[in-house]
């Protein structure tokens, strides 16, 4: 299973991130880490996973899909998100 974070600015003011937080969660294995950064396990590729949330953009949103190589460091998480992190990466 791949490992990827996710991250995106929804330019617009008012924007819904009701859809693209569905579509993050539907990968099952997920972290929300920051308010607009996630962390997902899933058997998609990178370009499948950026092709899936496109969906819920408009043209001046960003958005990226990276791989995590499973080396991290991380300050000021709650134990929640630390325990998952130390279980997934």
């Amino acid at each position: 299973m791949a490992k990827y974070v996710v991250a995106y600015d929804l330019m617009k003011q008012g924007q819904n991130y009701e859809c693209i937080i569905a579509k993050i969660k539907q990968y099952g294995t997920w972290a929300h880490v920051q308010e607009s950064v996630w962390f997902i396990v899933t058997n998609s590729t990178a370009t499948q996973v950026r092709d899936n949330l496109q969906s819920c953009l408009d043209a001046n949103d960003k958005l990226i899909v990276a791989g995590l190589t499973g080396e991290a460091a991380w300050f000021g998480h709650n134990q929640e998100i630390s325990d998952w992190l130390k279980q997934n990466l």
